[in-house]
């Protein structure tokens, strides 16, 4: 049975996309759910995966080719060998002849994906595997960060990396060659260079940031014991040994710092360039300062209630929902439904007009090893305090794994950003162009307050409200604010809507 490969549904304001990578060719055996094809478009890339087991027949579209929404790309033999020699007598010859010696270590390059056309370069951000290593077919090798996306570069075949020709940090542009792949199984792998791989020194088999790493601490790599695959050491075991061993650590920098002349070891400097992210992040942040008129508006909230229904509830929430019950589900109910009685905090400036917004997307700000993303949260008036849970769990875990997709990020209306969790008591935060305000939430600390004459101690947290000036007033913005502080302290006021 011949099934057609489609490119997917394309977003309302995409016009067309491009075929950037083909994982497989024709003739190729595959598996239900693998992926066979990266299509670009200028906001994202979109994985196709076979529908079923199968094999590749014909491919319609080579890489580099503009396509359309639900065009036909490339049609799948479902099945086994029939269906496989169908597909290769489709094939041209010089393709089918190319399968065959794959054991005997055909070699290939490994590309930079096509970048987007508003992206002019890249940077390699972390290579997953070294010279030699034995890969298996779609295993993630390198991950290539622009100043919008993590894009993830995979094996084309069982192999090894024969040579890496960009160490991470190198600035690299589209369709690069950035490293050599043999194709067969480990020995053939490293039969292409049995001396780099077996007669090195340790420093030879270590990943260019590792190898930095020990440069700058001054680190014999033999004393470093590795947790990686095969011994391999990774940079969390150098930093583990620095702790473990700081008595051994110090005469080594003092001596590389008596060799530089230095007047003591302590006294030195590491420079590291920006990542594109946080290029990203730092002009956005520019940006809102230079072209709001922004504002802050402070409050406290007594959190005792929530802290008292959290209690009572949490046990039988889980049970029914498969969730712990958060505070951020609290706090994003509470915005919610200020955001409905005051509309100006909902809307954004457009030139000369405001665009009120009558939906809810709201942002949150999730720390990621790479820096703050403001992931969105969808449609938050629909949603149950469950349903809150499981979609921030979600942003927050694709955030940590460098997951998060183009659609993730793009979007929403307000932002709530929540430094409590790192201890912060309070804060002023910056605006998320294009919305008009941003909330804080702070550290909850026990402090005396006066509740009808007497002093009674109780979990208190600041809340911060910075919105720009141009569109929100004082009275809307404070207004806002006593609205989700009262929203708080009287959790019944989110079920009933008063």
């Amino acid at each position: 049975m011949t099934i057609e490969i489609k490119v997917p549904v394309l977003p309302e304001s995409v016009a067309d996309a491009t075929i950037a990578t083909w994982h497989v060719k024709a003739g190729d055996s595959v598996k239900r759910d693998q992926n066979l094809v990266d299509i670009e478009t200028d906001k994202v890339v979109l994985e196709v995966v076979a529908p079923a087991d199968g094999v590749m027949g014909e491919i319609i579209d080579e890489e580099g080719a503009t396509v359309l929404g639900e065009q036909v790309i490339a049609r799948l033999e479902e099945g086994g060998a029939a269906a496989s020699t169908s597909a290769v007598k489709a094939q041209p010859a010089e393709t089918s002849a190319a399968a065959t010696p794959a054991a005997g270590g055909k070699t290939s390059d490994i590309n930079v994906p096509v970048l987007p056309e508003s992206v002019a370069d890249a940077t390699i951000a972390t290579w997953h595997v070294q010279v030699g290593e034995a890969v298996s077919r779609d295993q993630n090798l390198v991950d290539i960060e622009t100043d919008k996306v993590v894009l993830e570069v995979v094996a084309p075949a069982d192999g090894s990396i024969s040579e890496i020709l960009a160490d991470e940090g190198a600035t690299v542009t589209a369709e690069q060659v950035i490293a050599k792949f043999v194709e067969g199984a480990g020995s053939s792998a490293s039969a292409a260079q049995p001396a780099a791989v077996e007669e090195s020194d340790d420093n030879d088999v270590l990943t260019p940031s590792v190898r930095r790493l020990l440069a700058e601490k001054g680190i014999d790599a033999s004393k470093v014991k590795g947790t990686g695959k095969n011994g391999r050491i990774t940079k969390e075991d150098v930093e583990q040994y620095l702790k473990a061993d700081t008595g051994s650590a110090k005469p080594a920098a003092a001596g590389a710092a008596a060799a530089e002349s230095l007047p003591t070891g302590e006294r030195t400097e590491k420079r590291v360039p920006m990542t594109r992210l946080r290029k990203t992040i730092a002009n956005r942040l520019l940006e809102a300062k230079n072209s709001t008129a922004m504002l802050t508006t402070f409050n406290e909230v007594n959190m005792k209630p929530i802290m008292d229904l959290r209690k009572q509830y949490q046990d039988s929430f889980e049970k029914r929902h498969g969730i712990r019950l958060g505070f951020m589900s609290f706090y994003v109910k509470a915005v919610t439904e200020a955001l409905k009685r005051f509309p100006e905090v909902n809307a954004s400036i457009d030139g000369d007009d405001i665009v009120y917004h009558n939906y809810f997307d709201i942002s949150i700000a999730v720390s990621t090893p790479r820096g703050l993303v403001t992931p969105v949260l969808k449609d938050t008036d629909t949603l149950g305090m469950a349903g809150i849970e499981k979609g921030i769990k979600d942003l927050a875990i694709k955030g940590r794994d460098g997951k998060l997709s183009m659609a993730d990020l793009q979007g929403g209306n307000f932002t709530i950003t929540n430094g409590g969790v790192f201890g912060s008591l309070m804060s002023t935060p910056i605006i998320n162009p294009p919305q008009s305000a941003i909330l804080g939430m702070h550290k909850i600390q026990d402090r005396p307050m006066a509740v009808n004459g007497k002093v009674e101690i109780l979990p208190m947290m600041y809340l911060a409200l910075s919105y720009d000036h141009r569109i929100i007033d004082g009275k809307e913005s404070v207004g806002f604010l006593v609205t989700v502080k009262e929203m708080l302290e009287d959790p019944t006021r989110l079920l009933l809507d008063v």
